[in-house]
């Protein structure tokens, strides 16, 4: 497949994404309406809808209905906006922007942004938990896969051991079993959604995508750490250099510039490992590796 036919895919489906988020937000005329302005702020209009991606790109790996994946990711991409609506305010990683504009408790206040996190986590099991969506067997699997990757076994967790570690050193294990959970735990959800989304359940399949999710997940973050150091906060929509300011461990702090990307090139390969004996079925799972391994360097 070619760049530019991953590039329409691609915009296709952050389309359809934001069209899905639009339609389960609640609308802003509804009661309360200052927090369901919020919450259609902080979803709507930004980000490059890497997870939304990816599990469509599993979705069709695995032969599922679109339809259903869309569902799938749009309750991830509202547990990853609570995240950050979360991780940026005052007694977390205290961010004025994000996506390019300011952050929720800038744009409202503190109260409203706590709200909008509680409530877009909600609204995003209600989605997923939807009856007639999937097999009841499979939707609530569906539903706990979610669940604990979003808790205190994964991106809560993640997050906790990130503010714990401000100011220390820490090895290079240590930070990567820090960020398998932060960042990875809800990549890896993702995928496994999009696939878990076909009717029919090939066990293989589905194990290869939880090898190349483990992976690209924290590819994600080794790049994230490279562009926080090399990109401007006008690149990134939020602001350069944070984490070094912060005293935060970082790839690039642990490993140095040169090697988190020979990192990078690593887990990417790794990651596309286990798809290999699928050949062009793959496809579209190799191209978003490479998407996110290439961003910005």
């Amino acid at each position: 497949m070619s760049d530019l036919d991953f590039s329409n895919w691609s915009k296709g489906i952050q389309q359809r994404t934001e069209a899905v988020l639009d339609r389960l937000l609640p609308a802003n005329n509804i009661i309360p309406t200052k927090l369901h302005e919020a919450m259609r702020y902080a979803t709507l209009g930004g980000g490059k809808r890497v997870r939304a991606l990816l599990a469509h790109g599993a979705g069709e790996f695995c032969h599922a209905d679109a339809k259903k994946v869309d569902i799938a990711a749009a309750a991830v991409e509202m547990i990853h906006a609570y995240s950050l609506v979360h991780d940026d305010m005052p007694c977390m990683d205290d961010d004025d922007l994000r996506r390019g504009k300011p952050s929720c408790h800038k744009q409202f206040d503190d109260a409203t942004a706590l709200l909008v996190g509680d409530a877009l986590q909600s609204l995003a099991f209600q989605a997923l938990s939807n009856p007639g969506l999937l097999a009841p067997q499979q939707q609530l699997e569906m539903v706990q896969l979610l669940a604990i990757a979003s808790g205190s076994r994964g991106m809560a967790g993640g997050q906790a051991i990130d503010l714990a570690s401000v100011g220390q050193s820490l090895t290079q294990t240590e930070l990567e079993y820090m960020h398998i959970h932060k960042t990875g735990a809800l990549i890896r959800a993702a995928t496994l959604l999009g696939g878990h989304c076909a009717s029919q359940q090939e066990a293989d399949r589905i194990h290869a995508l939880g090898q190349y999710a483990q992976n690209i997940g924290l590819a994600f973050q080794v790049v994230d750490d490279i562009l926080d150091t090399e990109a401007d906060t006008a690149t990134l929509g939020k602001t350069a250099g944070k984490d070094a300011d912060d005293n935060k461990p970082t790839y690039v702090t642990i490993l140095g510039l040169a090697r988190a990307k020979a990192l990078a090139q690593e887990l990417y390969d790794q990651a596309i490992a286990p798809l290999q004996p699928y050949g062009e079925q793959a496809s579209r799972l190799v191209q978003l590796a490479q998407f996110i391994t290439n961003r910005g360097f």
